[in-house]
């Protein structure tokens, strides 16, 4: 690859809005998420966890109240599930249903059609965990997620899971400034982790044999928030949503970033999700309460391998 490809602008892609929380939905109050993370103001919503069915509804979750949402492909919305819990990120297990990195609760499951919960991790070793944030799936099963809490450079401390099928749990990183979202290479060989207070993006190769090598920093930022919510197409481009710069960021294989969606709502693009009928993605506008769409036309790493 040239030094030009490397530093050449990138192209920006323009959003659009596909669905925005209706009014009557939004609750404009104090809550004991907005204390801890918005100094005491009033959040109406805070949308996360962008992830999809097979029928093609779309999930999301509302962090303060204790909400998951389900968009139909008719762009009505349906509360799934609302109990005493602050739900962040969102994964489709294969069995159908949805697991949740609840910061109070640990990891949860939700059964999309009945509304359901159940808890699937609590505690690690009897503690409680510091605040878990976000997930993926690997096609072999084994559940990859980050402990946040409130950690960051003054307490690099937060920490990277990965679950076994069988219930194993393995500690990957227990040195995190703020770990958040996560994407895994097309191989799977790799995770992707997204640092939010270091607003850097660190690469963490997977040995073979179990735990990890070598991880670095693949690319950094600036910015007075950080990185959040990833996803990987099957090229091996990172898509990355920036929360405080109000784009999804896409980097290629070394790095650079040849592409930027620009949302045209806020600045607090938290998550991005592939479409499953591949046209495109979405992206969470959190503060906003709003999805946007926009044009990509690599399909997500796992749905090339289908």
């Amino acid at each position: 690859m040239s030094l030009s490809a490397l530093f050449s602008p990138p192209r920006i892609i323009e959003t659009s809005v596909l669905a925005e929380m209706p009014k009557e939905l939004r609750r404009p109050v104090v809550s004991e998420w907005s204390r801890a993370n918005k100094r005491g103001a009033a959040v109406d919503c805070f949308i996360e966890g962008p992830c999809f069915d097979a029928a093609g509804n779309l999930f999301i979750t509302d962090i303060p109240h204790g909400r998951v949402f389900r968009i139909a492909p008719d762009g009505g919305w349906t509360t799934v599930a609302e109990y005493d819990g602050e739900p962040n990120g969102l994964a489709l297990h294969p069995d159908g249903r949805l697991f949740i990195t609840d910061y109070k609760n640990g990891i949860m499951a939700l059964d999309p059609e009945t509304g359901g919960m159940e808890a699937v991790l609590t505690r690690s070793n009897s503690e409680r965990f510091k605040g878990v944030n976000d997930l993926v799936f690997a096609r072999s099963g084994d559940l990859f997620f980050t402990d946040q809490g409130q950690t960051g450079l003054h307490d690099p401390t937060g920490r990277v899971y990965r679950l076994r099928p069988n219930g194993q749990l393995d500690l990957l990183i227990g040195n995190g400034p703020s770990p958040n979202g996560l994407a895994l290479s097309p191989e799977e060989d790799v995770l992707y982790v997204a640092m939010t207070r270091d607003n850097a993006i660190w690469r963490v190769p997977l040995l073979p044999q179990g735990g990890t090598a070598k991880v670095h920093r693949f690319a950094s930022y600036h910015g007075a928030t950080g990185p959040d919510g990833m996803a990987m197409d099957a090229e091996g481009n990172l898509l990355v949503a920036h929360a405080g710069l109000g784009h999804v960021l896409i980097h290629g294989a070394q790095g650079q970033i040849v592409a930027a969606m620009r949302s045209i709502r806020g600045s607090f693009t938290t998550n991005v999700a592939f479409r499953p009928d591949g046209r495109g993605v979405v992206i969470t506008d959190s503060t906003s309460g709003t999805v946007l769409r926009a044009p990509w036309d690599i399909p997500d790493a796992h749905a090339r391998r289908q």
